[in-house]
């Protein structure tokens, strides 16, 4: 990763961790999924509302690191009003950038600034802090209700 990335990682990650994006609860109608990662303790409250086939508002509650929290921000800003096929299709990208091996090209279209998290991969242990609420993202979208983990 180049300096100039890494500089960008840790400036935007530091913002969004401190100053979470849609960091509330969401009233009745919204699809509510829990996430959990017991390697480090992150909690998250995903909170998904759908009108006419798209991602109206996507807000998150729960507590765990920077990195699980600036994930969980910067996916919430990134999803609203997609549908759900571009979600998981989103997902699915994030998913190989954090997991690709640590010297393999980073593949950026479509992601945006999430591409940032490319940097995780340098930390194996973090990619579960990432994904958290990717998992949870998921599990809304397939109506599952359990408890989502990473484990």
């Amino acid at each position: 990763m180049s300096a100039e990335l890494r500089q960008l990682y840790q400036e935007v990650l530091i913002d969004h961790a401190k100053r979470p994006r849609n960091f509330r609860e969401q009233g009745a109608g919204a699809v509510t999924v829990e996430g959990y990662n017991p390697l480090c303790g992150d909690r998250i409250r995903l909170y998904v509302s759908r009108d006419d086939g798209q991602l109206r508002d996507l807000s998150f509650t729960g507590s765990g690191c920077a990195i699980s929290t600036a994930s969980a921000s910067m996916m919430t800003e990134a999803l609203k009003g997609k549908t759900a096929a571009e979600a998981e299709a989103l997902a699915e990208r994030f998913h190989r950038l954090v997991t690709a091996a640590v010297d393999a090209a980073v593949d950026e279209e479509g992601l945006g600034k999430l591409a940032i998290f490319a940097g995780v991969r340098e930390f194996p242990v973090r990619v579960k802090c990432a994904t958290l609420a990717w998992h949870s993202l998921r599990s809304a979208l397939h109506g599952d209700a359990a408890v989502v983990s990473t484990e």
